[in-house]
C-alpha cells in the first residue's frame, strides 16, 4: 500500500460491534497502513540509532470475545517480539492517535529504567509541553509530561504491572487534517525527540 495517513473511517473502526467484524475492519483498513507507515518508521529509526530495528503489528490473537478498543504497530531492536523490550508505538483509539516510547509490564529491567529516570526527572520535564505520559497502555487517559512525579516513577519501579509510556497524542480531528507528509514528519519528529530516552533505557538493561 502507498504511504498515507489516517482518516475518519479508520477511527470509526472501533465503533463496529462484534470481535470478528471489528477485526476484519482492522485488518482491511488499518493494518495495510501500519505496514507502509511502520516500514518507513523502522527504516528511519534504524538509521537514527545505527542498528537494525524491526516492525511488529498487533495481531490481537488472544482475543476470543471482546473486540479491541485500540490497535498499534511497534518498532524495537528484537525481531521476535517487542513486549519484553523498550519499543516505539504508533496506534489508534477511536478518538485519538498515540505515539509512544513504551516500557510495559512484560519488560524485565523496567525497575532499572525507572530508577534511571528518577535520578534525572528534570530531563523528562524538559520534553515539549505537548508531550504526555501514560501509566497503563490499556487506558486512553494520559497526563501532561509536566505532571509526572517521582511518586509515579517509584510506582513504575516497584509495581510489576505498572507501566511507563512517554510521547504524544493527536486527537482524531488533528490527525485527519494532516496530509501524508505532514503526518509522517510529525511522527518522525516525535520519535526523534524520544530517541535519547530510548538510548538511556537500553544503557541500563
Amino acid at each position: 500500500m502507498q504511504l498515507q495517513g489516517f482518516e475518519k473511517q479508520d477511527f470509526d473502526t472501533f465503533h463496529i460491534d462484534g470481535l470478528d467484524e471489528r477485526m476484519k475492519a482492522i485488518q482491511e483498513r488499518i493494518q495495510p497502513k501500519f505496514k507502509a507507515i511502520g516500514t518507513e518508521l523502522t527504516d528511519h529509526l534504524s538509521v537514527t540509532l545505527g542498528q537494525e530495528m524491526f516492525l511488529h503489528i498487533a495481531k490481537h490473537a488472544r482475543r476470543s470475545v471482546n473486540p479491541p478498543n485500540d490497535t498499534w504497530l511497534a518498532v524495537c531492536d528484537n525481531k521476535r517480539g517487542y513486549k519484553k523490550h523498550p519499543h516505539f508505538q504508533l496506534g489508534l483509539f477511536d478518538d485519538h492517535l498515540f505515539i509512544w516510547l513504551a516500557f510495559i509490564y512484560e519488560l524485565p529491567g523496567k525497575d532499572k529504567i525507572a530508577t534511571t529516570f528518577l535520578s534525572d526527572i528534570d530531563e523528562l520535564h524538559q520534553l515539549p509541553e505537548s508531550f504526555v505520559v501514560s501509566l497503563d497502555h490499556m487506558k486512553k487517559d494520559a497526563m501532561s509530561i509536566n505532571d509526572l512525579t517521582e511518586d509515579h516513577l517509584n510506582r513504575v519501579r516497584s509495581v510489576k504491572k505498572a507501566e511507563l509510556l512517554i510521547g504524544k497524542h493527536l486527537s482524531k480531528e488533528e490527525a485527519i487534517k494532516l496530509d501524508t507528509d505532514q503526518f509522517i514528519n510529525e511522527v518522525k519528529e516525535t520519535l526523534d525527540t524520544l530517541v535519547p530516552l530510548y538510548k538511556k533505557a537500553l544503557d541500563v538493561l
